[in-house]
């Protein structure tokens, strides 16, 4: 094929992106939990579900969260 994306390019993805937005996105719901409790706790099923469960993992994992965001920190500060 004439013109083709070469394969590096079509798809610029990495477990490391992937894991920091996973991390950002439980850090986030968690924060939304702790003001509007009730704008995550009505959508407990569902699409927006994942919120909901995003939010309980950060609050019961919040050691094992705290210490993900630090090691998170430390290799973009240090290592990228």
């Amino acid at each position: 094929m004439a013109g083709a994306w070469p394969a590096s390019q079509c798809l610029p993805f990495s477990i490391f992106s992937l894991l920091t937005v996973i991390l950002l996105l439980i850090c986030t719901c968690v924060y939304i939990q702790s003001l509007a409790s009730s704008l995550l706790d009505r959508n407990k099923t569902g699409l927006l579900g994942i919120f909901w469960k995003c939010a309980r993992t950060g609050e019961r994992k919040s050691p094992y969260v705290a210490v993900c965001r630090i090691a998170m920190a430390s290799s973009i500060l240090f290592i990228q």
